[in-house]
């Protein structure tokens, strides 16, 4: 099965960024156009957008509203969005302002019922975050790690219909060290829900290294944020690795 990389567009005070480990104060501005960038991602030939609103996710609410509206007017893309999303209002209004697939993290982690609620309001188009430190889910824009086991917290939504799970290794997020396949693997065989990787992708060697580990599992893909921005990884050559 090819697998799809989401390139990754982290909105901060309404710029795109990349943090290093989850720290807001460590933010790397990389544009001030998130439209533009949308549509730079959609020209290089990306099937998917990754948003997440940075701001919202420690706020609990919606903050770069503004900015992800630029994104859905300037591409054609699906987009899946993150990031202080945590009712049911939220999710519909995000839906119907054209967003494919919302993202729910910290909702999911305390709030499970809402997912179960959402995925049957809207089939296919809820996705589960989690985002884990040494193993343990974390919250809030990753200021608190709670006594969650990542994977018990996916076994949670087996059977809620989440259209896939976004896995995160905060300890590698924006470090360029690679993916922590090791745990992602681990993830995905206990799941039957799709898996998406992230956290850390540094290189074209780092995405070789998911593709051969991904097979006879149900990992489907990876987030790509630094190292796309960066230049250490090249659009082109990424895509043909995973087609």
């Amino acid at each position: 099965m090819p697998l799809t990389i989401y390139p990754a567009i982290d909105l901060k005070n309404g710029q795109c960024v990349r943090l290093k480990r989850g720290e807001m104060d460590q933010a790397t501005v990389y544009s001030a156009d998130p439209g533009g960038q949308a549509r730079a991602w959609q020209d290089a030939g990306f099937a998917w957008l990754h948003v997440v609103d940075l701001n919202g996710a420690f706020a609990g609410k919606p903050v770069n509203g503004d900015a992800v509206r630029s994104i859905l007017a300037n591409t054609s893309r699906p987009v899946q969005l993150g990031g202080g999303i945590r009712d049911m209002a939220g999710i519909a209004a995000w839906l119907e302002a054209g967003v494919t697939r919302v993202i729910l993290g910290s909702a999911a982690a305390k709030n499970p019922p809402l997912v179960i609620e959402a995925c049957k309001a809207f089939p296919g188009r809820i996705a589960v975050g989690i985002d884990a430190r040494d193993g343990f889910v974390a919250t809030e824009g990753w200021a608190d790690v709670s006594t969650i086991q990542a994977a018990d917290l996916g076994l949670r939504f087996e059977d809620a219909g989440v259209s896939a799970i976004i896995y995160t290794d905060i300890g590698r997020d924006g470090m360029l060290t690679g993916l922590n396949l090791e745990q992602t693997v681990e993830l995905a065989r206990r799941l039957t829900t799709p898996v998406i990787a992230s956290g850390g992708v540094g290189s074209l060697d780092d995405l070789a290294d998911l593709r051969t580990a991904a097979e006879g599992t149900r990992i489907e893909g990876a987030i790509v944020g630094r190292a796309l921005y960066d230049g250490r990884v090249d659009p082109a050559a990424a895509l043909a690795l995973f087609a």
